[in-house]
């Protein structure tokens, strides 16, 4: 199971007079991720070493510190913490003693773990986008069902003789949901994927 952060989360450590501070945060656009990044990075700082994840998308940067030795390894700790659609930056002040690679993979990917797992999760649920229009009469009966199948609505557009409406529901609650549309109006709403 993939996990998320419910909030932002920071973590900070000092290694061999080093000073770590990593700060997390969900995101769920490469937008959300790059902003994150912009507003908490700190100029006078002497690395501000990153990675995100989004789905099959991930970036991640060294900020000067030798290749491989930040950045991947704070995408490893997102992944080896199994979570998704969140940004990590770790922040480091030079204390005056060299970590070598080694200690600098060790130092940034531990700091990012123990950040992750200290955070608040919760589970990411995949949903797929549906729609479908119903009269005025069988939306209030719709709408009270809608939650026992946990969907959520995206969207609804009141027409002159219909409400037309988005929503997202879990792959394998589609044909209850279905079922329950067809019941409803002896079979005339059909969902359509958007």
């Amino acid at each position: 199971m993939t996990f998320t952060l419910t909030s932002e989360a920071s973590c900070e450590e000092e290694v061999r007079k080093s000073r770590f501070l990593a700060l997390a945060a969900p995101v769920t656009s490469v937008e959300a991720a790059m902003a994150f990044i912009e507003r908490v990075s700190v100029p006078t700082a002497t690395h501000n070493c990153w990675a995100w994840k989004l789905g099959n998308q991930y970036r991640f940067n060294d900020d000067g510190e030798p290749g491989g030795t930040a950045g991947r390894p704070i995408l490893a700790a997102i992944e080896g913490q199994e979570c998704d659609q969140v940004v990590v930056v770790v922040i480091r002040w030079y204390g005056g003693i060299k970590l070598g690679t080694g200690g600098l993979v060790r130092a940034y990917g531990g700091c990012a773990a123990r950040c992750l797992q200290q955070a608040d999760k919760q589970p990411l649920v995949v949903r797929e986008s549906l729609g479908f229009s119903c009269t005025y009469a069988e939306w209030p009966l719709i709408k009270a069902r809608l939650t026992t199948l946990e969907v959520v609505v995206l969207a609804e557009d009141y027409q002159a003789l219909e409400v037309a409406l988005q929503i997202a529901v879990e792959p394998q609650r589609r044909d209850e949901l279905a079922t329950l549309l067809a019941n409803v109006s002896s079979g005339r709403i059909v969902l359509r994927a958007i």
